[in-house]
């Protein structure tokens, strides 16, 4: 089987910063992937790698293989417009007329529990609501995969519930789940598949199962037990 992501011996520099070093990775259709590791590890570099936001300094990198993508950022980019039409006009730009775009804005609003607010201004929701919106979005474009950077940090416990439940809903459609993250709550909840990163290198690429249970790189048992952070 074809890997949906496969980056061999992949490299990223930002200037003198080495953000990225000699990743190889494969990820195939349908799995839901936790990337975890400290502060400035390369998570959210190769989270941008994977959905061609960045091209590789040096080795390759195949992302996506054609596959529709959605990306949710820490914190979503919301236009100065209400919140259906935030929904809408990503499904405008794709060439959806809009009338039907705002029908299908509306359905995604319905589907994260914010069709009440469909008409208010999405600059003036909370934190929260705001991910909701972004995962609204991101929903209405149907995605084959579906990457997130830290969708739930400084969300409060009911919003980060919240989020896990669409983010759940995603996976058990079948979309690809690929999702940086420091709650290890979550990523047990959620993933099926743990890839640890330290210093842009992948130290751990495991079951989840394996990852919280089995022998582990001394680095990453550190991370585990809150040494690292």
């Amino acid at each position: 089987m074809t890997a949906l992501f496969n980056l061999q011996s992949a490299h990223v520099h930002y200037g003198s910063i080495h953000a990225l070093a000699d990743c190889n990775l494969q990820i195939e259709a349908g799995e839901r992937v936790a990337l975890v590791g400290s502060n400035g590890s390369g998570k959210s570099t190769l989270l941008r790698l994977l959905h061609g936001l960045l091209k590789p300094s040096s080795g390759s990198a195949l992302a996506g293989a054609g596959a529709r993508q959605a990306m949710l950022f820490q914190r979503p980019y919301m236009l100065r417009a209400s919140v259906q039409n935030n929904v809408a006009l990503s499904l405008w730009l794709r060439g959806a007329n809009w009338k039907q775009a705002k029908q299908a804005a509306l359905a995604a609003l319905e589907r994260v529990g914010l069709a009440e607010l469909a008409g208010r201004n999405a600059k003036t929701l909370s934190g929260g609501q705001q991910q909701r919106v972004a995962l609204a979005r991101a929903w209405a474009c149907k995605p084959a995969v579906v990457l997130l950077d830290e969708p739930t940090s400084s969300l409060d416990p009911a919003a980060k519930r919240e989020v896990e439940r669409l983010m759940r809903a995603f996976a058990d459609s079948g979309t690809t789940l690929i999702f940086s993250s420091h709650n290890l709550g979550q990523v047990k909840r959620l993933a099926s598949r743990v890839v640890y990163l330290e210093y842009g290198r992948v130290v751990a690429d495991l079951p989840t199962h394996d990852f919280f249970n089995g022998p582990l790189p001394a680095a990453a048992e550190h991370f585990l037990k809150g040494e690292l952070g």
